[in-house]
């Protein structure tokens, strides 16, 4: 194992950098398995079956990406003791914005009072958004003029599904998650990342862009809505996530051993279940949001990054977190937990 003083230089930092609180967001609306079968066809058994999904949640009408935004920034900036005049950044992260134009990281900045954070969109990482954007943030705190970067992962996936397409219709549910990130001791926080790519159109939206402008005929053809080849999902999935832990794992000079929480992203019990599996390491250390809030794509990692810095990561744990997302884009960054506390 690495010295402490040595490993943040793995991840190519000056400084080191830790996540100082998180913050999560989900809608009131709960949408169970039972409720999509009135209006799809298939069954309870199918989707848990196939998915582990039990209930997601739907945004209420009128309600917007950046409304889910804003409520789990303020969580995360009280949990973290930081306050909007402090934040140097905003990154969100989603492929659901509120509208095309504006931002929607500015509509987020100006709600939560942000006023000299710069705002900055990450749009097309889609589920794999939340590894590229922390890892975005880490580097910008490499700059001595910035102290805190609040970071957010947020989705509307019920606005992109189809509602007559149970392929993904199913799979999806919305949420936000949030993490200010800033400077912390030598030897903890971010240690270690890999990110990698592959151009795929296997997960779409094939209209509403430059190439095929919204028209009456993408509409009638129902091309708004998200694509999914699910057998290639799977595949990719459960080849790169464990090949790139491993990766990310190695940089920081431990073992996958040392790593006590694998945070991956939530898109299916199955490819969680089967990518731990091929890790070899015990399912305990993976906990699961997918069976409650579905998969709600870049906000995915946030909810387990939140669930377990709140109940389950000590002080100077390991936290691997893991995701992958369409274009095929993926990643994986290991840290080491920095409790203000100590425990």
């Amino acid at each position: 194992m690495l010295e402490a003083e040595t490993v943040n230089a793995a991840a190519g930092l000056t400084h080191p950098v830790g996540i100082l609180g998180t913050g999560l967001y989900v809608p009131q609306r709960v949408v169970t398995n039972e409720e999509l079968t009135r209006d799809l066809d298939t069954t309870d058994e199918w989707i848990t079956a196939r998915t582990g999904i039990r209930e997601r949640r739907f945004l209420e009408e009128g309600r917007a990406t950046s409304d889910m935004c804003v409520a789990a920034a303020r969580q995360a900036m009280l949990r973290s003791g930081v306050e909007a005049s402090d934040l140097d950044a905003v990154i969100v992260t989603t492929f659901t914005p509120d509208q095309p134009l504006p931002s929607t990281a500015l509509i987020v900045k100006e709600a939560l009072g942000a006023h000299r954070a710069i705002p900055l969109d990450l749009t097309q990482a889609a589920c794999a958004g939340g590894i590229y954007a922390l890892v975005t943030a880490a580097h910008l705190l490499q700059n001595s003029s910035f102290r805190n970067v609040l970071v957010i992962g947020a989705d509307a996936g019920s606005r992109a599904t189809d509602p007559q397409d149970r392929t993904t219709r199913v799979f999806l549910g919305d949420a936000a998650g949030a993490a200010v990130l800033g400077r912390t001791a030598t030897g903890f926080g971010l240690l270690a990342w890999d990110t990698d790519s592959e151009l795929s159109y296997e997960v779409e939206i094939p209209a509403g862009g430059s190439r095929r402008p919204t028209s009456p005929a993408t509409a009638e053809a129902r091309d708004q809505y998200l694509k999914m080849n699910g057998k290639a999902v799977w595949n990719m999935a459960t080849g790169k996530l464990p090949q790139s832990i491993r990766l990310a794992v190695r940089r920081a000079g431990l073992e996958l051993d040392d790593v006590q929480h694998f945070l991956l992203h939530q898109a299916n019990l199955n490819i969680i279940n089967e990518a731990i599996k091929a890790l070899g390491v015990p399912a305990d250390r993976a906990p699961t949001t997918v069976t409650r809030y579905g998969n709600t794509a870049a906000a995915s990692m946030f909810t387990v990054l939140h669930e377990a810095l709140e109940n389950r990561a000590r002080h100077g744990d390991v936290l691997v977190m893991a995701g992958i997302g369409a274009g095929f884009l993926w990643g994986s960054l290991c840290f080491r937990h920095f409790a203000r506390s100590g425990v």
